[in-house]
């Protein structure tokens, strides 16, 4: 059984302290073949805000990746035109891809954050051309039966029922390139709130997932992070919260997980 363990959100400058450090020991305390960070690991992209992130986010156990947010930029600064994720590469690596390679598990990661854009609100999502269909081939490489994953900020997708929107920019037709490769979960964040939905294309059976937030701009959600079992048939996803002293399981998704034509798929029934 595979185990992914999915945190998004910190936002830095605007964290959760108690929550932050026990997601941290929680991560610690398992055994997980992934840890990923799908985004906004600071509020407003200063260089306090990214030093705090850096050193929490250097004391989880590894392996480990993480992929940049709206947030993980510069606010009001010159930087933001000319150099949006120079704070963010300086201690987290390149903004615009990351991977990871294990035992039955193929990730890559994706930048769906833009520093600006030719609309009003820069915060929401935008895909380039090509970007989505590279990841997708890619991830289409992957042995027969490796749990493929593509990691990305902003929900490919509009969540059903979310508190607010992604609107990435080509976002659907980029789900759909992964859909059709044989990608098993989509994993993002920015809504602050867990979910779990298929995508209605191909078989059906590639899943949209987000996690809660783990900062204090929460949205009628607790502070929480997913955690992930992947096993040849099912996929499970727990959502877990914050208390105040502790995380504990508030929903759990099981999905079926897509076969081998070999194996005798048939499209899954549309939830």
């Amino acid at each position: 059984m595979l185990r992914l363990l999915h945190l998004t959100d910190i936002h830095f400058g605007a964290e959760n302290t108690l929550a932050a450090a026990a997601a941290a020991d929680y991560a610690r305390q398992d055994r997980f073949d992934l840890l990923v960070l799908s985004g906004d690991v600071t509020q407003d992209g200063r260089p306090i805000e990214f030093e705090a992130a850096a050193r929490w986010y250097a004391a989880l156990p590894g392996p480990k990746m993480v992929t940049p947010g709206n947030h993980d930029m510069p606010q009001v600064h010159p930087a933001r035109l000319f150099d949006p994720f120079g704070r963010y590469e300086r201690r987290f690596g390149p903004a615009g891809s990351a991977w990871f390679d294990g035992p039955g598990l193929a990730v890559r990661a994706f930048n769906t954050a833009r520093g600006i854009q030719f609309r009003p609100n820069w915060s929401k999502g935008a895909l380039a051309p090509g970007q989505a269909r590279a990841v997708a081939a890619d991830l289409a490489k992957a042995p027969s039966g490796v749990l493929r994953v593509a990691v990305c900020h902003h929900p490919l997708v509009e969540v059903p029922h979310g508190p607010m929107t992604g609107r990435v920019i080509g976002g659907p037709a980029g789900a759909k390139q992964l859909a059709e490769a044989g990608v098993d979960l989509i994993l993002s964040g920015h809504v602050h709130t867990p979910f779990c939905f298929a995508l209605p294309f191909a078989d059906e059976r590639t899943y949209s997932v987000g996690a809660a937030t783990l900062s204090l701009r929460e949205r009628g959600t607790p502070a929480g992070f997913n955690v992930i079992e992947a096993e040849a048939d099912c996929i499970r996803v727990m959502a877990m919260v914050w208390t105040g002293s502790r995380f504990e399981s508030s929903r759990t998704w099981a999905v079926d997980r897509r076969q081998s034509l070999a194996q005798g798929a048939q499209p899954a029934a549309r939830r």
